[in-house]
């Protein structure tokens, strides 16, 4: 006898899950064709404004605080910020408190990039997200909790 696959959901369209899946997809796309005129993925956008929000905001981050920021693989972390340093985006350099650690600071031409970016990302935010309201947000970040 075999078991018939079985949801509680009454459609695809009711699973938390598949709308997440369908949401995060089509707002993928979105981002990628904010970013596309910047020549950045998204994950390099994402550790470059991460990297200068924490050094404007803490101190410049060592490779290891950033991808537990950005809740990224250290070790991806640490190819995406080569190919950024590649670039002249960011610098690494010794932490003097760990010889071991890599701080990152974003460069003058890597905050001229991340500014215009900045605004097509959160242009293009805002008009993807223009009919939720706070309590959407609010229900997001919940869940990372």
């Amino acid at each position: 006898m075999t078991d018939e696959p079985q949801s509680r959901w009454t459609g695809p369209g009711r699973s938390p899950g598949f709308l997440l899946w369908r949401v995060t997809l089509a707002w993928q796309r979105a981002m990628r064709a904010a970013l596309a005129p910047h020549d950045l993925t998204h994950v390099q956008f994402v550790l470059l404004a991460s990297t200068w929000w924490l050094g404007d905001h803490e101190e410049p981050p060592t490779q290891q605080r950033l991808a537990a920021q950005a809740g990224t693989d250290p070790m991806m972390t640490s190819q995406v910020i080569r190919k950024l340093a590649d670039r002249g985006l960011v610098n690494r350099a010794p932490d003097p408190r760990d010889a071991r650690a890599l701080r990152i600071v974003v460069t003058p031409d890597g905050r001229e990039v991340l500014a215009a970016a900045l605004r097509d990302v959160e242009q293009s935010d805002a008009e993807y997200f223009a009919s939720v309201d706070d309590d959407f947000v609010t229900g997001l970040a919940r869940l990372l909790r």
